[in-house]
């Protein structure tokens, strides 16, 4: 039997992560990444986030909105393969999948309300921003936890390369992060030295970008390291 059923949005991401070009490929990769998760009514009860700042860790679910004009897959070319191999969809963590639903667990930092609205402060995201939540949990390390758990194909090193500033990239950050209170400069080095460029560009020289907040981070292969070459802030 075919059981239809209406998922209700209870919230959306607000996050430094911008286009979809650079998101960390799982949760916890890059800590900096920061975001805050507004609760929409009639969700946005007091009542209903009590006792969660007790916990250090949240899971959270939520819809990969922008996949969905790309479809669903029954297979997928995991980056961690190299985008050589395919495996089933269910054996991924891809966002094309039936039902387009994500699931991280990420750091909670505080619950807050401000101007009459309840916001969740995360870090250690993964979460473009703009994207819909629907469900929290508290993450809780007796059951979520399994240490004999195996991970398939996806016991591989995740290797870091190295992230060079020009002086006038360098300068970009001190002055943006003194106006604006963000550690932009530790941000972009975890980000791109995960190295987010797809399996198919990795011999790429090119130059490659990517948007956090309101700035564009431009930087380019140099050797063994990525240099960031220049920051354009849009108004």
């Amino acid at each position: 039997m075919d059981v239809q059923f209406t998922v209700k949005r209870v919230g959306v991401v607000h996050s430094c992560l911008k286009e979809k070009f650079g998101i960390p490929r799982q949760p916890g990769m890059a800590p900096s990444v920061t975001a805050s998760l507004e609760l929409l009514p009639p969700f946005d009860r007091e009542e209903m986030v009590r006792e969660l700042e007790n916990f250090s860790h949240v899971w959270v679910q939520f819809y990969f909105h922008r996949a969905v004009e790309d479809g669903w897959k029954t297979t997928v070319r995991p980056p961690r393969l190299g985008g050589k191999k395919r495996v089933g969809v269910f054996a991924s963590r891809s966002p094309h999948r039936p039902n387009y639903i994500g699931l991280s667990a990420v750091k909670l930092t505080g619950v807050r309300r401000e101007k009459g609205k309840i916001f969740l402060d995360l870090a250690g995201v993964d979460l473009l921003d703009g994207t819909p939540v629907v469900d929290i949990k508290p993450y809780i390390p007796y059951s979520d936890c399994i240490s004999e758990a195996e991970d398939g194909y996806t016991r591989v090193k995740i290797s870091r390369t190295e992230v060079r500033f020009t002086e006038e990239a360098d300068r970009f950050c001190a002055h943006y992060e003194r106006e604006t209170g963000r550690e932009l400069r530790q941000l972009i080095v975890e980000l791109v030295g995960l190295d987010p460029r797809p399996p198919f560009q990795k011999k790429s020289r090119k130059e490659f970008g990517m948007l956090l907040w309101d700035v564009n981070v431009r930087w380019r292969v140099c050797g063994n390291s990525f240099e960031i070459e220049k920051l354009i802030r849009h108004e």
